[in-house]
C-alpha cells in the first residue's frame, strides 16, 4: 500500500487558488507547488487556471528563476518603461511575463511605476514630437516644389491632414493656380 501525500488544510491560504497563483508569479513551478501544497498535479492546474494566472512555458521559468538573465530582462523593461513611455502590460508583452511580474522586475531594477495621467503625458508628448517632424518634412518637400496632393498620396494621409500639417510648420503657402482649360471671356450685349 502506498502512502497518502499528507492532506493539506483546504482554508490554508497556500492552496487557495490565488495563494498558488502568487506562488506561481514568483517563480515557482507548478511542480513544486505540487510537492508544497500535497495537492495532485491536476488540482493545482485547475486551481491556477481559477485564479486567472497566465502560465509560463519551461524556458520562461528558467529566464524568471536564472539571476542574471532576469536582471538583464528587468534593465530591459526599465529602459523600455522609461525611454519608450512603454505601459506595464506592454512590458509583460515585452518580457512574456504577466503584468504583475514586469512590475516586480521594474522596481527591481530601480525604477518607478508611473500613474495612468503620467502615462498618457509621456505618450502624448512623443506624438507631439512625431507630428512636428513630420510637418517639417513636409514643409520642406512643399518648399521645393511638391504639390499638397502628392504630399498626401506619398504620406497615405488627406490633402486636409497634410494642409493642417504644412499650417502646423507656418509654411507660407503658394497662391491658387487654376488648373483647368483656359477660358474664353464673356461678350457682353
Amino acid at each position: 500500500m502506498t502512502p497518502q501525500p499528507p492532506l493539506a488544510d483546504v482554508e490554508s491560504e497556500s492552496v487557495t487558488p490565488q495563494g498558488l497563483r502568487e506562488q506561481y508569479e514568483l517563480g515557482a513551478t507548478v511542480a513544486e507547488l505540487v510537492a508544497t501544497s500535497g495537492l495532485s498535479y491536476g488540482t493545482v492546474l485547475n486551481r491556477l487556471r481559477e485564479a486567472g494566472t497566465v502560465m509560463r512555458t519551461s524556458w520562461q521559468t528558467r529566464r524568471l528563476r536564472d539571476g542574471q538573465a532576469r536582471r538583464n530582462l528587468a534593465a530591459r523593461l526599465r529602459r523600455l518603461y522609461e525611454q519608450q513611455g512603454a505601459t506595464l502590460e506592454e512590458l509583460a508583452v515585452a518580457g512574456s511575463v504577466t503584468r504583475r511580474a514586469a512590475r516586480r522586475l521594474l522596481i527591481e531594477a530601480g525604477g518607478t511605476p508611473r500613474t495612468t495621467q503620467q502615462t498618457l503625458r509621456i505618450r502624448s508628448a512623443a506624438h507631439a514630437a512625431r507630428r512636428m517632424k513630420l510637418a517639417a518634412s513636409l514643409r520642406a518637400r512643399y518648399e521645393a516644389g511638391a504639390t499638397v496632393p502628392d504630399l498626401a498620396a506619398e504620406c497615405s494621409y488627406s490633402v486636409g491632414s497634410v494642409y493642417r500639417l504644412l499650417h502646423l510648420a507656418g509654411t507660407r503657402m503658394r497662391p491658387k493656380h487654376n488648373h483647368g482649360p483656359a477660358r474664353t471671356p464673356r461678350k457682353r450685349s
